[in-house]
């Protein structure tokens, strides 16, 4: 299967997990089905200037951030780094993470949820 670019649904959510303006998701499956059910998300996100994902824990699946440009804060389970582009996050079941864009520059990162 292939997926062109003009077939993949692009998504704005306001105040992201209680974070600030708004987060631009551009969707690359259809949902968890196209995962073989591991997993519920592959997208790449789209942080504008002064943008975030507010603080969330994870209980039941890992999310995974490859940053592909730009710079920005990244909340680690209560440890605040800066991650910039080539980085990798991992956010483990039961750990917790968020992602703050404080720079002029737009940050773009592509994000995966598999099931623990």
């Amino acid at each position: 299967m292939i997926r062109r670019k003009d077939e993949c649904e692009l998504e704005y959510r306001e105040h992201m997990r209680d974070g600030k303006g708004t987060v631009e998701l551009t969707n690359l499956i259809s949902g968890p089905e196209e995962l073989c059910e591991k997993g519920r998300l592959f997208s790449k996100i789209t942080l504008k200037s002064g943008c975030s994902i507010g603080f969330h824990v994870h209980e039941t699946d890992s999310e995974l951030f490859y940053i592909l440009k730009g710079q920005a804060e990244y909340n680690d389970n209560g440890n605040i780094v800066t991650v910039s582009a080539g980085d990798v996050t991992v956010c483990p079941p039961g750990t917790g993470h968020g992602i703050e864009n404080k720079s002029e520059e737009t940050v773009e990162f592509m994000a995966v949820i598999v099931y623990a």
